[in-house]
């Protein structure tokens, strides 16, 4: 989500303080669903383990695992969606955000859908992580083509069918 603020330009790209934010959120993430998960797994201070009785469920482990990423690219889609129709006044980049959105959501429909009709088809050999996986990296680059179309990028590109010099 911190990308997509990036782009507004108060704080620079690529300045200490935009790596620094960026890292040190994605470190607090890593930590505490580190934590919880290791201590719902090993029970290091007993806090978690009313999640494993019953049905086997840990919230605090749901909510950063998989609730906080899908707020993030939520806010990061609207961000993005700001970003371009109202400051930059583009509609074309919005199709590559678009795609980007639709592929990741087929992906998740793999992942939690169709993953269980398909291990059960190959007897467990199998399930949907593949297409999963798949999607994702296919929604990642329509998100680097996004990026693309909007940025003033200078790629080296041959002059006229020559080659790099």
């Amino acid at each position: 989500m911190l990308n997509g603020i990036v782009g507004f330009q108060l704080i620079d790209d690529g300045t200490p303080i935009s790596l620094g934010l960026i890292l040190l959120s994605a470190a607090a993430l890593f930590i505490g669903t580190g934590y919880i998960a290791l201590d719902t797994a090993f029970s290091y201070s007993g806090h978690f383990d009313s999640s494993m009785e019953g049905q086997n469920r840990n919230i605090g482990l749901y909510v950063l695992y998989q609730l906080a990423p899908l707020v993030f690219l939520a806010g990061f889609f609207i961000l993005e969606t700001i970003l371009v129709l109202n400051v930059l006044g583009e509609k074309k980049p919005m199709l590559y955000l678009l795609a980007a959105a639709l592929l990741f959501a087929i992906g998740q429909i793999f992942q939690y859908v169709i993953s269980t009709h398909i291990c059960s088809g190959t007897n467990g050999k199998i399930n949907g992580a593949l297409f999963e996986t798949l999607f994702t990296l296919l929604a990642v680059v329509m998100t680097w083509v996004f990026w693309s179309s909007i940025t003033e990028d200078d790629w080296p590109m041959p002059v006229s069918g020559g080659t790099y010099t």
